[in-house]
């Protein structure tokens, strides 16, 4: 095994795999501490915290802000259906896991376009017949929700929540709200929505760009910045549950958080319910 491959486990196909550009998803879980990623991504990720130190906040106060909503929506909003758009690596605290500990019927359908990703997701869940690993690009909605991994296992004549955890800010369409309301469209009231998304709330404008830059090189380049009321307008249909759209480690916290390490995350998170 080289360098380039180190950390990925047998049975991948590494050809599939272009070695040449990075991924976000795999530099997403290298700062979370993940081995599913490449010496590409490593190098990637490494820069992005050289240009912007606060990159691993970021990934933390991301991942963390899912446990929390993943908890409320299974237990609070009595949620047992979740699809994950743009799922990415499991990691510790994947949703199906959350999701059951506090609701043991919970089916969860994983969607990613990340072959890695993707694999790593399949070991983990071996054959449990309440999750599923498919790989599509979330943007092309009409074929998530008809392909069996996602209309075999959910049931969208009940609540479906649908989590779209850092994946908004990174489709090539800035519309995010044309493609939140396909989904939108397949769930019954009673469903949810969850979101999270890239901010400037301690970045500099110096920082932002510069991450645009290093993002170009990468298989998603593409980030879309969005304020509090852009945010909130990805959500037209749905109540947003208190506290609204505020920075993530804002919402909900199991302990308390200044405002300086919560903005130091430069990201926002939202849960809303969808209305009749």
């Amino acid at each position: 095994m080289t360098d380039e491959t180190r950390g990925v486990e047998p049975g991948i196909e590494v050809s599939d795999v272009d070695l040449t550009r990075p991924s976000i998803a795999r530099m997403y879980d290298y700062l979370l501490g993940g081995s599913a990623n490449f010496e590409v991504d490593r190098r990637a990720a490494e820069h992005a915290l050289e240009l912007v130190p606060t990159e691993r906040d970021y990934s933390y106060a991301n991942r963390s802000f899912l446990g929390r909503a993943v908890r409320y929506l299974a237990t609070e909003a009595g949620i047992d259906q979740f699809l994950d758009l743009g799922s990415g690596v499991p990691t510790v605290g994947n949703v199906h896991e959350i999701a059951r500990e506090h609701c043991p019927r919970a089916k969860v359908a994983y969607v990613d376009w990340e072959p890695v990703a993707c694999h790593h997701a399949r070991h983990l869940i071996g054959d449990d017949p309440q999750v599923s690993v498919t790989e599509l690009d979330v943007s092309d909605a009409e074929a998530v929700l008809s392909a069996p991994g996602v209309a075999g296992l959910l049931d969208f004549s009940k609540p479906v929540a649908v989590l779209a955890f850092g994946i908004l800010d990174l489709v090539p369409d800035p519309n995010g709200a044309a493609l939140v309301k396909r989904y939108r469209d397949a769930c019954v009231p009673g469903s949810a929505l969850a979101v999270s998304n890239n901010a400037q709330l301690s970045r500099t404008d110096a920082d932002i760009e510069a991450l645009r830059s290093l993002l170009a090189g990468t298989s998603t380049p593409h980030l879309h910045i969005r304020t509090p009321d852009e945010v909130a307008a990805l959500f037209p249909g749905y109540t947003l549950v208190d506290p609204g759209i505020v920075p993530a480690a804002h919402w909900r916290p199991d302990t308390p958080v200044t405002d300086e390490e919560a903005n130091d995350g430069n990201v926002l998170g939202g849960v809303g319910i969808l209305g009749a």
